[in-house]
């Protein structure tokens, strides 16, 4: 009875978290969901792409179940960093959908399995896991990139929150003066410098 109330609730809070990840598009333009916003290029389709690749594998091939669209080998030196970034070709919709399509491949794998099915991931150093290991890492991976398209998303219109928190409810004023607080708080702490 636990594995399988693990197994939904896990499954749940990933289907959670994809959703926030796609609502930060929401009203940006494509400049703005393609442009580096960090010095490591790091920008909002970038992290959908990442995320929707290694969905596909994660439940895919560690499982014996590959996905049924090409992607690069998870070894190939010249496809390596090619899922962070969208090149000019690849529109949103292509790869929001590559996305979705790769939660129903995955979904179908979660769905099918029970949650102590074993896979093998080669890529890591104890490569023979279960399903379990896989539901954790991909929603510890996939809250990680939710969390950076939060700032990134907030870098580029104030927009915070998901779909589905009040946080949107607080207008400019009351952030501006939250973040004076913040800052006074940190400038009282100690130097600028060390």
């Amino acid at each position: 009875m636990i594995d399988e109330f693990a197994k939904e609730y896990l499954h749940d809070n990933l289907r959670w978290i994809r959703e926030a990840m796609v609502w930060k598009f929401d009203g940006l333009s494509e400049y703005d969901i393609r442009r580096p916003l960090t010095s490591t290029g790091t920008n909002l389709l970038g992290l959908v792409k990442h995320s929707a690749t290694w969905e596909a594998r994660y439940f895919g091939e560690v499982f014996g179940r590959p996905f049924p669209e090409p992607l690069p080998h998870w070894d190939d030196e010249a496809a390596s960093g090619t899922d962070l970034w969208a090149a000019e070709d690849e529109t949103r919709e292509q790869i929001i959908g590559l996305y979705r399509r790769a939660w129903e491949h995955a979904d179908a794998t979660i769905e099918a399995l029970d949650i102590d099915a074993p896979g093998h991931v080669p890529w890591w150093s104890r490569p023979d896991v279960k399903l379990f290991n896989i539901l954790v890492h991909m929603l510890t991976e996939t809250n990680r990139h939710a969390g950076h398209a939060d700032i990134l998303r907030e870098q580029l219109d104030g927009a915070v929150g998901t779909q589905s928190t009040d946080m949107q409810e607080y207008d400019a004023a009351y952030w501006e003066n939250h973040r004076g607080k913040v800052e006074r708080a940190a400038r009282a702490a100690g130097p600028t410098r060390i």
